[in-house]
């Protein structure tokens, strides 16, 4: 599943790279499932063009588009990850793979590693080291990238977990709605590649609306983490 704001010229490198060949030899049937975050450019077109199942989500917001992408979604298991360019989707089989050996749920990936500096804008390195220390010290799960986009999930947690963020924080707050709920869970490391096209981050806003959203989720009583351990135990793996 790719979220897409104005990706257009992104799109067929990122498409093409989701090796679906490989993972049905591997017995994975595929669907690419883009979410077009009210584009202004051909991104609904293109991701058409390129073989994908486009889901509309006219309101703006990272979040907002992939609670319109889950709505949509079929699959036994998810992935997830930008249109970027950043996120290696022709790691899928190994993922998978990592899932299914590690008979894991919840499997979620980290970019903060020192092959990966030159990726990324230094000051963005700070605040995601700084975002997923806090992260780390109120939920105590032991995520070392609580800001990465790409995750693989069997479809029935999101049915269990209550996420509401709208915007950014939203890829925190899955995980740590994840792990909170007793999802057997997993981080891997991935490569991350340089961003293509225009900067979609804000980072001052961004980082503040995360900031915010750590501690309002921390001390948030819900139910629908709770019944996710029960669907933990009444769900085969």
């Amino acid at each position: 599943m790719i979220p897409a704001l104005n990706e257009a010229p992104n799109l067929p490198t990122v498409v093409n790279s989701v090796p679906t060949s490989a993972l049905r030899a591997l017995g994975w049937e595929t669907e690419v499932i883009v979410v077009d975050n009210a584009s202004t450019d051909d991104t609904a077109a293109v991701a058409a063009a390129l073989g994908a199942t486009v889901v509309s989500q006219p309101e703006r917001g990272y979040g907002n588009a992939y609670h319109a992408g889950f709505r949509a979604a079929k699959g036994d298991v998810i992935a997830t990850g930008d249109a970027d360019c950043t996120y290696p989707f022709d790691s899928l089989p190994e993922l998978l793979g990592t899932l299914a050996e590690a008979d894991v749920e919840f499997m979620t990936t980290n970019r903060l590693r020192r092959e990966n500096r030159s990726a990324m804008k230094r000051s963005h390195t700070v605040a995601n080291y700084a975002l997923s220390a806090l992260s780390r010290a109120l939920f105590r799960n032991g995520l070392r990238d609580s800001q990465s986009g790409m995750w693989v999930f069997r479809r029935y947690v999101w049915d269990g977990v209550d996420v509401k963020s709208t915007g950014m924080a939203f890829s925190q707050e899955i995980k740590n709605a994840a792990t909170r709920a007793g999802y057997r869970y997993l981080e891997v490391p991935i490569e991350y590649r340089n961003r293509q096209g225009e900067v979609k981050l804000n980072a001052l806003p961004d980082g503040m609306a995360n900031l915010r959203q750590l501690f309002e989720h921390r001390f948030r009583r819900s139910g629908g983490e709770r019944t996710a351990r029960y669907e933990r135990r009444h769900t085969p793996a």
